[in-house]
């Protein structure tokens, strides 16, 4: 079993970490909120109260981070001063450094090269499935790095996902995370459309998303969240304030590779839009009010709590 660094002990990794843990790999976790590393001390891991107490003498660092400055900071130091060193100061040489956060690509590839310049393997290897999905130790992992380096990491993928796959070099894994995002955002605004359709119509919106859930538009989404969306509850499991984020990095993508994506830019009005009404903080089905607002039939809507 193997001495992990795990930082980042959020709604998503802190079930990462969880499993990890009662796989038997002795687990070491640091975040800036003291709730997630008391779950972990609970769970059976230990808690760390500075990066340098949780890396020093990890064999794998695990970063599972909400945007690119947080993991820039973890990474790289907030500072000139001993204190504020990252994982790069601390980290000793041959370390396999897993970032899970879902990042800009030239991001990933940043890390990844200084890392390398440390004598770190890195991989930028982001997830899709949710926090359902990081619960159940079920996720998608797309991979972007070393083959020899991703081979070293399968016993990790393997214990918090289901489907992990290497897709190219580093920042590779954010590529495909974009292209994962932009899907899944579309989908709710179509879910959406769809709900808002059959009940300005009059029929039974329950039975009909139950049919079409069953024919060839089903979908995870449609599998897990088409109750709570019919119910109007949107207690989060991935915030639009993420996705927000998460359609800034894709249509940077698109920008950079040159190619057009027109409904990509258009989902990421929408969730732009629900993030400017307040709804930041609600789960990214959360669409469904935005659709609704402009349709006219917010008074209609019923409970639109997060509850």
């Amino acid at each position: 079993m193997s001495r992990i660094a795990f930082i980042g002990l959020g709604i998503m990794g802190g079930p990462m970490a969880g499993h990890l843990v009662k796989a038997g790999h002795e687990v070491t976790g640091y975040d800036v909120a003291p709730a997630g590393v008391d779950k972990l001390v609970a769970a059976g891991g230990t808690g760390a109260a500075s990066i340098a107490e949780a890396v020093g003498e990890a064999e794998i660092v695990i970063t599972m981070l909400p945007q690119d400055e947080h993991v820039e900071s973890v990474i790289f130091g907030a500072g000139d001063g001993e204190a504020d060193g990252g994982v790069l100061r601390y980290a000793k040489p041959g370390v396999l450094l897993i970032d899970f956060s879902t990042i800009k690509p030239e991001t990933s590839a940043r890390v990844a090269e200084a890392g390398r310049a440390h004598g770190l393997r890195v991989l930028d290897a982001p997830v899709s499935g949710g926090e359902k999905g990081a619960v159940d130790g079920v996720l998608s992992i797309m991979v972007g790095g070393a083959a020899e380096d991703f081979e070293a990491a399968k016993p990790i993928f393997e214990i918090v996902g289901k489907t992990f796959e290497l897709v190219g070099g580093s920042g590779a894994g954010q590529y495909v995370k974009a292209a994962n995002q932009l899907i899944v955002g579309g989908t709710y605004a179509l879910v959406a459309e769809a709900i808002v359709l059959m009940e300005a119509a009059g029929v039974d919106a329950k039975a009909g998303i139950d049919v079409i859930a069953g024919g060839l538009a089903a979908s995870r989404i449609l599998d897990i969240k088409r109750d709570s969306m019919l119910a109007r509850q949107f207690q989060p499991g991935f915030r639009i304030d993420l996705h927000h984020k998460d359609m800034g990095i894709a249509t940077a993508a698109a920008r950079s590779a040159e190619v057009s994506l027109p409904m990509t830019g258009m989902v990421a009005q929408l969730i732009a839009a629900a993030r400017a009404k307040g709804y930041g903080s609600l789960d990214h089905s959360a669409l469904l009010k935005i659709v609704e607002d402009l349709s006219g039939r917010t008074e209609l809507s019923g409970n639109t709590s997060a509850a």
